[in-house]
């Protein structure tokens, strides 16, 4: 299917690694020039080889999560058809062991990043009555999970922002939709199922039975996903085929999430 995205410029922050790289590859793939960001430069330079092997791409080294890095970055691109806010941290807490500095810290990347941004280029789409602006957050905006409640609050302050800008669209060709993955193969994602399941010690793949079948006990699919169906659902969001599509919150999250929530 072509998603008729030749000539579009897309940013995708948080892209030198999982889901964030994968949505940048594909966006490339379909014809759109694309804009990698990340802090480090070594992972940046390799994210830029990747995606350019697969279409246009151009390298940003950047952090939106602090007010000089927004600034920085909206000062390299002015601007943007397709504003991809992906980029976000996690980890496993209990709630009485999080303190204030790690409330901010995790506030500060998953949501004030993507408003910075969203606040310059929303605008811009407006003006030129054309723009996708898309929230990746998380089945854990909408059923937030006791081992890690801090970053839940932020994927469900995604919701938020996304829902109220898109109230802005009304009558244009902007939309604002928000994806929802459940739990994606990616950079760290061992890890952390090995910091939230009992056995420790057994396989990788016996440990993620264990967080399927304790943790997400509601997953229809029982398996982690790939970064690339994720990028998938995204990609279609960001083209002019998904017209219809806004104020949206679009799962990809494996069936985790009951038909009510």
């Amino acid at each position: 299917m072509d998603l008729k995205l030749a000539g579009k410029t897309a940013l995708v922050t948080g892209s030198t690694a999982g889901i964030g790289l994968a949505i940048a590859a594909k966006l490339a793939d379909e014809g759109a020039e694309v804009i990698v960001t990340g802090r480090n430069q070594a992972k940046l330079d390799a994210a830029a080889e990747l995606v350019g092997r697969l279409g246009k791409v151009r390298a940003v080294l950047a952090d939106p999560a602090t007010e000089e890095g927004a600034k920085a970055l909206i000062e390299a691109v002015p601007h943007v058809d397709i504003l991809v806010n992906n980029l976000g941290i996690y980890e496993a807490r209990p709630f009485v062991e999080i303190t204030d500095a790690e409330w901010r810290d995790i506030f500060e990347v998953n949501v004030l990043s993507g408003i910075r941004l969203s606040r310059h280029y929303f605008s811009g789409m407006l003006e030129r009555n054309w723009g996708r602006v898309i929230f990746i957050s998380s089945e854990s905006g909408l059923m937030t999970p006791g081992e890690m409640v801090h970053y839940g609050m932020t994927k469900t302050a995604q919701l938020a922002v996304a829902r109220g800008m898109a109230d802005a669209t009304r009558g244009t060709q902007v939309t604002v939709n928000s994806v929802l993955p459940g739990p994606t193969r990616s950079e760290g994602i061992v890890e952390f199922i090995r910091s939230v399941v009992d056995n420790k010690d057994a396989s990788e793949a016996e440990r993620e039975a264990e967080f399927f079948t304790k943790l997400r006990p509601l997953s229809l699919i029982r398996r982690l996903i790939e970064a690339d169906e994720v990028a998938s659902m995204v990609a279609f969001v960001a083209s002019p085929l998904a017209s219809a599509t806004n104020g949206a919150a679009l799962r990809a999250e494996g069936g985790i999430l009951p038909t009510i929530a």
